[in-house]
């Protein structure tokens, strides 16, 4: 989200108190020809940060994070929601339009070491032709259906498209049902996630949807008044693996640099639950976006994911949770 353009270098300052080792450069795949182009990156060690910043709920610990360092110019930055492939690798897109792969690397004990395997290729418009518009490559949301299919969702022109399998994708996507509602510019679909007959959808600036071949229905309509960016809005959404609801990341910002993120359940009524997980200064905080959820030795592994905003200001880092 282009507004957080505006967070003072102040918070550079504070945030590299959570910085430790660089892990240096992973190595990318070779170059192929199936579209996808590799990509590198320095990786960061980071920890939660000063005490008083992060709070954990009873039963949730800290599995590892990264900082993600790219040139000025890699499709590296800005990226805007997470999804995992059920392979030991990620999914993740960009404001600026870009798709992203990478492998998650862990140590023996599950704890989050790296990230491999870096590579990206442009989202293309229904024609065809690569995005090369703002206007057209907002992406904010994605999600991998039960069949395989990658669900993309864009805000400024607001709409949700299929672009096919990962391993197989289409140049030309396929307009999917999105929420009749009439979305501001820059607060448009920020979750998506599986639902149990099709796809759920949250506006960051309110409201809830379940949406299927056929249509959306409403789970909790938007507030009269938009939600606003100081206060806690949904940036990122994934199903439960066990079935029962969602987790949601929520984001907070307020100038010149008091930026917030959460974790939280959501009921399939669309309401949330206690929180989880709590990340504020002068612990490792940043503009968190997006969030993935995973069973991993008998307990849910999270990974949350901030957006940078090629903003050298901010961070692109990927954190790790483990719920008992």
């Amino acid at each position: 989200m282009s507004r957080f353009g505006r967070l003072a270098s102040i918070w550079i300052a504070l945030s590299l108190t959570a910085c430790a080792a660089s892990l240096g450069a992973p190595q990318p795949y070779p170059l192929s020809s199936d579209g996808w182009t590799p990509a590198v990156a320095e990786l960061r060690s980071v920890s939660l940060g000063l005490p008083g910043g992060a709070q954990l709920a009873d039963g949730v610990s800290f599995a590892g994070g990264l900082q993600l360092i790219a040139a000025p110019t890699s499709p590296l930055h800005s990226l805007s929601d997470l999804k995992l492939t059920g392979d030991g690798g990620f999914v993740t897109v960009s404001d600026a339009g870009d798709l992203v792969r990478g492998d998650i690397r862990l140590d023996a004990s599950g704890r989050l070491i790296g990230l491999d395997h870096f590579r990206s290729r442009r989202l293309t418009l229904e024609d065809g032709s690569a995005i090369a518009d703002k206007q057209d490559g907002d992406a904010e949301g994605l999600v991998l259906t039960p069949s395989g299919d990658l669900l993309v969702s864009f805000e400024r022109r607001h709409r949700i498209w299929n672009y096919g399998p990962l391993s197989a994708l289409k140049t030309r996507p396929t307009p999917m049902q999105a929420p009749d509602f009439a979305f501001t510019e820059n607060d448009g679909m920020e979750g998506l996630a599986v639902a149990p007959n099709g796809w759920r959808v949250s506006g960051e600036a309110g409201g809830v949807w379940d949406c299927s071949a056929a249509r959306c229905t409403v789970v909790m309509a938007p507030p009269e008044t938009p939600i606003p960016d100081s206060e806690y809005r949904i940036t990122g959404l994934d199903r439960d693996p066990s079935g029962d609801g969602w987790f949601v990341v929520q984001r907070l910002y307020r100038a010149p640099i008091d930026m917030r993120a959460r974790v939280r359940r959501m009921a399939p009524d669309g309401t949330l639950g206690p929180i989880l997980i709590e990340l504020k200064l002068p612990g490792t905080t940043d503009n968190f976006e997006g969030i993935a959820a995973e069973t991993r030795r008998g307990k849910t592994r999270l990974y949350i994911l901030s957006d940078d905003n090629f903003n050298p200001a901010q961070r692109t880092l990927m954190l790790a949770f483990d719920l008992s």
